[in-house]
């Protein structure tokens, strides 16, 4: 028995590990590469794996990072099942076709502009979505379910977005017993909406991602006092708010956030778009699986019937709706996808809004080295989007107190809710945040690696 690192080594995005038992194969996540054209180029690459050889897949969550290569393994002969909870079923539904579209749509840019480097079709189409979805099996939390024979997993409540997935497998081969734990992306404690990550009581070999392992987050509420106050300083000025926010989680936290404080922020005197048929389909999907949310987000949910009472809450679901928000002057909170600035809606703002001074663009969310988000919060003077160039003179914030990602206290907490010290694994982290984890862990772990891509261990 052996374990594969492929996607998400040493780097965060990519999510792809797999587990060779005997003659069977299982992946843990089959995700999209982000982070800009050089990185995303990779998607192409061949799979270092037979996808008609692989016997199963176990999804622990539907962001496009860990499901969205999905019907590429489809389109490339995998006819096995994909495992992850029920409701995720629907999140990775809309996540997969907005995938599909969003592709199609770059491809064809590409086609027409001789700025764009890569000339590449899509990847996979729509077609290969709708192969690829009812390949999906929906399993409860806290669950036991069969993958193959020998093998059975279930899924713990990670905290990080709805429906997000500790995966714990057990493995029973003759004599042979063993427990892996694949951590997912986990949140951070406390946070509103979700609840806490759950930790596993035993495991023989943890596969643990390290987004923040060198960072700790600002404590939530000051974070929050931040936010209010950036909303006041910018209704002084009426000014613009761009936020690139993930369709799946941080839309949803950003609208409960603004709902729960909208009398306090004085928010009556703003327009506020979520731009995002993604984004607005998904948060019809949160708030239809109350009994997943903590107790805080339950029972304001009891209180507004639906969600918490936003005032001048716009709805951008197509195209026009989504240009005619540019031609509406300031006083606007324009929340559009996509969070990494890699594609979607939010280009077409930040071309329009960067060069006004008076703007504010505010990210929540973690950015990948090398995407257009990563440049602009380290202090790009001018970018590339849609192949012109962009001053920036807007002002660029960061609260990463709001992140969907636990920071290294939320990972040591979460580890050490495990019994004993099993061997830990670093995924899904840029190298110094892992190597800051590694060090922090050391004390409470029994061994504690970094894979390198493509690295295998014998378990």
């Amino acid at each position: 028995m052996h374990i594969e690192f492929f996607g998400a080594a040493r780097e965060v995005t990519g999510s792809c590990h797999i587990l060779h038992l005997g003659g069977d194969t299982i992946l843990l996540d089959c995700g999209m590469i982000q982070g800009g054209i050089e990185r995303e180029a990779r998607n192409a690459d061949p799979f270092p794996f037979d996808p008609r050889c692989i016997d199963a897949v176990v999804l622990s969550h539907a962001h496009i990072d860990h499901c969205g290569r999905l019907p590429l393994l489809v389109k490339h002969g995998f006819k096995g099942s994909v495992h992850t909870h029920q409701a995720s079923r629907a999140l990775t539904s809309i996540l997969l076709r907005d995938s599909a579209n969003l592709a199609a749509s770059r491809a064809r840019h590409a086609e027409s502009s001789p700025d764009e480097t890569s000339k590449e079709g899509p990847l996979y189409d729509l077609r290969d979505v709708e192969r690829t979805l009812p390949m999906l099996i929906g399993h409860p939390y806290r669950h036991w379910f069969d993958v193959l024979p020998g093998v059975k997993v279930r899924f713990l409540d990670a905290g990080h977005i709805l429906v997000s997935g500790v995966v714990e497998v057990h493995l029973h081969q003759s004599d042979t017993h063993r427990r892996i734990v694949f951590s997912g992306d986990l949140g951070q404690y406390d946070s509103p909406i979700l609840r806490d990550p759950e930790s596993p009581r035993e495991a023989d070999l943890v596969v643990m991602e390290s987004t923040y392992g060198d960072r700790r987050h600002k404590d939530r509420a000051r974070s929050l006092l931040e936010l209010g106050d950036l909303i006041r300083d910018s209704d002084t000025n009426r000014s613009t708010i761009v936020v690139p926010a993930f369709a799946v989680g941080r839309s949803q936290e950003l609208l409960y956030q603004l709902g729960k404080h909208a009398g306090e922020w004085a928010l009556h005197r703003w327009e506020i778009f979520l731009d995002s048929p993604l984004a607005i389909e998904a948060t019809a999907i949160y708030w239809r699986h109350q009994h997943l949310f903590d107790e805080e987000a339950d029972a304001l949910r009891r209180e507004f019937e639906s969600m918490p009472e936003l005032p001048n809450l716009h709805f951008a679901r197509t195209a026009d709706e989504s240009k005619r928000i540019s031609r509406l002057g300031k006083g606007a909170i324009i929340i559009a996808g996509s969070g990494t600035c890699g594609g979607g809606r939010i280009l077409h703002h930040l071309k329009i809004m960067l060069s006004d001074r008076e703007n504010h663009v505010l990210f929540t969310g973690y950015q990948p080295p090398g995407g257009l988000g990563r440049r602009l919060i380290d202090g790009a003077d001018k970018v590339w989007i849609h192949g012109q160039s962009v001053e920036v003179n807007a002002q660029i914030h960061t609260i990463g107190g709001l992140s969907a990602h636990g920071d290294y206290e939320d990972l040591l907490r979460w580890y050490r809710g495990i019994q004993g010290k099993p061997p830990v694994y670093l995924v899904h982290g840029d190298p110094a945040a892992m190597q800051a984890l590694q060090f922090r862990l050391t004390t409470a772990a029994a061994k504690v690696h970094i894979p390198e891509p493509g690295e295998r261990i014998s378990f």
